[in-house]
Order: structure tokens, then sequence, then C-alpha cells
């Protein structure tokens, strides 16, 4: 699986990345745009760490798995689930770090956490279709029992996760869907 380099390596690699352009293509970036988009890199649409670079790298492999190609799809998917993981947990850590000194930021980490936690229940269950389509069923019980945890039951990603259980077999009792039928 593919590591997320140090913030530092980031910003120096994009800002070489930057200059070269620069260089290569005079007065097509101003050096003051070049500092300011070399500070930002995370915040690409297309690369980076954030929540538009994961949902492309899902859409990646979303296009694999229609093309049936499934091992790339499975390594898109993976690469995604890993990177929402990611933001989950740095979002928390902010957010913690910033309760009772800001409460500004640790709203806004709460907000942006949430986001990547859905995107990551989102992730979860095409891992585990595609898993299921891959003859590995075992191999998506995990994702799904996660994805119920993320969203809850009462959510529909969670009921349908919990469906996806109900059909491997992993369970046998059905969820009525919050109405309160069976207690």
């Amino acid at each position: 699986m593919p590591q997320f380099a140090s913030a530092p390596v980031r910003r120096q690699l994009a800002a070489f990345s930057l200059s070269a352009l620069a260089a290569v293509v005079p007065g097509l970036v101003s050096q003051s745009a070049l500092a300011q988009d070399a500070q930002k890199v995370l915040a690409s649409p297309s690369s980076g760490l954030n929540l538009s670079a994961i949902e492309a790298k899902v859409a990646a492999g979303d296009a694999a798995a229609a093309a049936g190609n499934l091992e790339q799809a499975k390594a898109d998917y993976d690469s995604a689930r890993e990177g929402a993981q990611n933001l989950t947990r740095f979002y928390r850590s902010l957010s913690g770090s910033f309760r009772g000194l800001d409460a500004r930021i640790p709203r806004e980490m709460d907000a942006k956490g949430r986001e990547a936690l859905e995107l990551q229940a989102k992730i979860d269950l095409r891992l585990a279709a595609l898993l299921r389509r891959m003859n590995q069923p075992a191999a998506a019980v995990p994702l799904l029992v996660e994805v119920v945890q993320i969203t809850t039951p009462a959510n529909p990603m969670g009921q349908k996760a919990y469906q996806s259980l109900l059909e491997l077999g992993f369970v046998t009792t059905p969820f009525a869907g919050g109405s309160g039928a069976g207690n």
C-alpha cells in the first residue's frame, strides 16, 4: 500500500515540481503563486491528503471495476480507504488538541471528520461488494461490520451493510429497520 510522505517532503516535492514548471515555461507562474501552491499541495483536488483526492481514487476504482480489472479496483479502493482512515484520525487528533482553546477549530475538524467517516463507509461498502465479486466473502465481513459501526444500523448504509452480512450468512436475524419489531 502506498504511504503518504511527510509534510516537509511533500512541500519540497511540490516546490521542486512547480519550480521546474516555471523554469520550462517562464512567466507562466509567478514566484508568489509558486510559494502559495507549494504550501497548499494537500488541497489539490486530484492528489494529496483531502476528500477530493480520495474521491478521485474511488472513481478510479469504480472505473477499474467496471472494466473488469478487479485487482486494480481493489488496489484503488484500498488506497482510498487508507486515505479516509488517515483523514479521520488526523481530524480527530486536531479537534482534541484545540478543545477548550478555540471552539471554531474543533467544530471544523469534527465536521471534516464526519465527512471522512462517511466517505470511508462508502468505500468499505464498495470494497466489500468487490470482494464478494472476487469470491472472497470472508474478507468482506470486517468491512461490513465496520460500516454498521460507523454509520449505525438505522442509517441506510448501515442497513445495506447488515443486509449484506445477512446474505453472506454471517448473521441470521433480519434487522427490522429501527421500527422496534422483534423487541
